[in-house]
C-alpha cells in the first residue's frame, strides 16, 4: 500500500526528526511507496562482484538500525545501505539535531550516531538474509569509547554474515575525533584490521570520506585506498562548510550539511578521487543527488554506483523511479549502452 500523496507536506511541516520517524513507522506497517516496472537492462552493473539491477542506492541514514530494507528495495532502490550503527547502542547528540533548510534544499544534521546498537541491528539484518536485495552495512565508533579501532572489529565481526557489503565510517563530523581516522597511517591501520577481522567473510568493503579534505589528505586516501584491499571509495559524507550562496536562516547552526549544496563539491572530489585511484577501485558518488542529471553527472565522473537521502526529503519517494528513467535515457543520449560505459567518462 503506497504511502498516500497528502503525507509530504505535513511531514515537511513538523520536527525533522519527528518526521522520519513517523515515515519508519508508515513504512514498517506497509505505507510504504512500491516501484512496479522493472528497470532498464541499461542500468544494470557490477560493482565489486555483486550484480546491481540499477546503480541508485539509499545513502546510510536513514534506516540506522535496518528496520526498513524491504520498504525501500521496493521503492525501487538498487540497494540499501543501513546504519551507521556501532557496538553498543547511544542516544547520540542534544536535541534539536537536525534542521532542514528549504530555500537551500539542504539538511543539517547532528545526530551523533544514535542507534539501536550492533545486537539488533544484527538480528534484523539477519532476518532479512531471507529476502532478495543487496544491502550495505555502515560501522562506526562508539563515541565515549577509548579504543575506535576495536569498535570497528567487533561492527565488522557482527555484520559481516549478513551484509552483502561493509562500510567502514571515518567521516561524519558528529562524533569527536572521527575524522581523524582518515589521516594515512590510521587509515591503512583501521583497514587492515577490519579485512583481517572479516577474513571468513569475503564481503566487499567501502570506506567513506569527507568532503573537506586537504590536497595531501586526497593524496593519502588514494594511496592507501588503492593499495588496502578494500574494494572502493564512497564520496562524501556532509560537509562542514557554509558556502557564501546559502540563504536559509539556519544555516548557521552546526553539524554536517547535505543536499542541493553539497553536490557541486562531492562530484568535484569525485572526480579527482577517480582520477588519482587511476580507476582501480569502485567510487559510489552520493551527495545533492535530485535528479538523472546528477545521477548521470557522478557516473560521468567517476562513481560505478550513487545514493542519496536528502532528495527523498525535498522531492519524495517517486524521485527514485524519475532519476531511474532520465538516467536510462541520458546514458542513450550520450551514446553509452550501460552504466559502466559512462563510468568516469568525464573525470578530471
Amino acid at each position: 500500500m503506497d504511502m498516500p500523496s497528502t503525507i509530504m507536506p505535513f511531514l515537511r511541516q513538523i520536527n525533522p526528526e519527528r518526521a522520519h520517524h513517523l515515515t519508519l513507522l508508515a513504512l514498517k506497517l506497509g505505507f510504504g511507496p512500491s516501484d512496479p516496472y522493472a528497470d532498464q537492462k541499461s542500468l544494470a552493473i557490477q560493482v565489486a562482484g555483486l550484480s546491481f539491477e540499477n546503480p541508485i542506492g539509499l545513502a546510510a541514514g536513514f534506516d540506522k538500525n535496518a528496520e526498513v530494507i524491504s520498504p525501500m528495495l521496493k521503492a525501487g532502490f538498487g540497494f540499501v545501505e543501513t546504519g551507521t550503527v556501532t557496538p553498543k547502542p547511544q542516544k547520540g547528540n542534544t536535541k534539536p539535531r537536525v534542521f532542514r533548510l528549504p530555500e537551500d534544499e539542504a539538511i543539517i544534521n547532528r545526530l551523533g550516531f544514535n542507534n539501536h546498537g550492533l545486537p539488533a541491528f544484527t538480528k534484523r539484518l539477519q532476518a532479512h538474509k531471507l529476502n532478495t536485495g543487496i544491502v550495505g552495512a555502515n560501522i562506526g565508533h562508539n563515541k565515549v569509547s577509548t579504543d575506535p579501532i576495536s569498535d570497528y572489529i567487533t561492527g565488522a565481526e557482527g555484520v559481516s554474515p549478513f551484509c552483502d557489503y561493509l562500510t567502514i565510517n571515518v567521516s561524519s563530523p558528529n562524533t569527536p575525533g572521527l575524522r581523524s581516522l582518515q589521516s594515512r597511517d590510521t587509515l591503512h591501520y583501521l583497514i587492515e584490521s577490519v579485512l583481517m577481522a572479516m577474513d571468513k567473510e569475503s564481503k566487499p568493503v567501502f570506506v567513506k570520506i569527507a568532503p573537506d579534505l586537504t590536497k595531501e589528505e586526497r593524496t593519502d586516501i588514494a594511496d592507501v585506498a588503492i593499495n588496502s584491499g578494500i574494494a572502493g571509495l564512497i564520496i562524501s559524507n556532509t560537509t562542514i562548510k557554509r558556502n557564501a550562496g546559502l540563504k536559509d536562516p539556519l544555516k548557521t547552526e552546526t553539524g554536517g550539511l547535505s543536499g542541493k549544496p553539497l553536490l557541486a563539491p562531492s562530484t568535484e572530489l569525485l572526480s579527482e578521487m577517480y582520477v588519482r585511484t587511476k580507476g582501480k577501485i569502485a567510487l559510489i558518488g552520493v551527495g545533492g543527488i535530485k535528479s538523472g542529471s546528477d545521477a548521470y553527472d557522478k557516473i560521468c565522473a567517476g562513481a560505478s554506483l550513487v545514493q542519496l537521502y536528502t532528495g527523498l526529503i525535498y522531492h519524495g519517494p517517486k524521485l527514485v523511479r524519475r532519476i531511474k528513467d532520465d538516467l536510462a535515457t541520458l546514458l542513450k543520449q550520450g551514446g553509452y549502452n550501460c552504466v559502466a560505459d559512462a563510468v568516469g567518462s568525464q573525470a578530471k
